[in-house]
């Protein structure tokens, strides 16, 4: 029997955890499912994506609570759990420690400038703007 080339196990891998960041996963689980060990998994992935496994979850989930944090209005306890964090506390952290905002207060910036007809003034000192305020 011919076993894959430790790339294809780490495209596995990506693709597992890209599928089911929301859930609980382990990178035993995860080394489980492309046979091989957890610390040769490690290795092969981050030489293949310059992270490793659980650093690429970690960005999956955030990139998706940003996603949703964005574009819905469900309570970010619900897009805690929604990404696969149990623990709002240590979402917030997390998520505070990689984007520099907490949650809600990516939410609040995240929201459109058209809405309110404002234009930031870094944004029209940039490219040459009017900054007074649109009717």
């Amino acid at each position: 029997m011919l076993r894959p080339m430790p790339h294809q196990q780490a495209r596995l891998a990506r693709r597992l955890i890209d599928q089911h960041y929301d859930a609980s996963l382990t990178l035993d689980g995860v080394s489980r499912e492309v046979a091989l060990s957890a610390y040769h998994l490690i290795r092969v992935f981050k030489h293949a994506y310059r992270l490793t496994p659980y650093q690429y979850l970690v960005q999956r989930r955030i990139a998706r609570a940003k996603e949703l944090l964005r574009t819905t209005d469900l309570p970010i306890t619900e897009i805690c759990a929604a990404v696969g964090y149990e623990s709002l506390g240590s979402f917030s952290t997390l998520f505070t420690k990689l984007t520099g905002l907490s949650p809600s207060a990516y939410r609040l910036n995240a929201q459109p400038t058209r809405q309110t007809g404002y234009i930031p003034l870094c944004v029209c000192l940039l490219h040459d703007l009017d900054d007074s305020p649109t009717p």
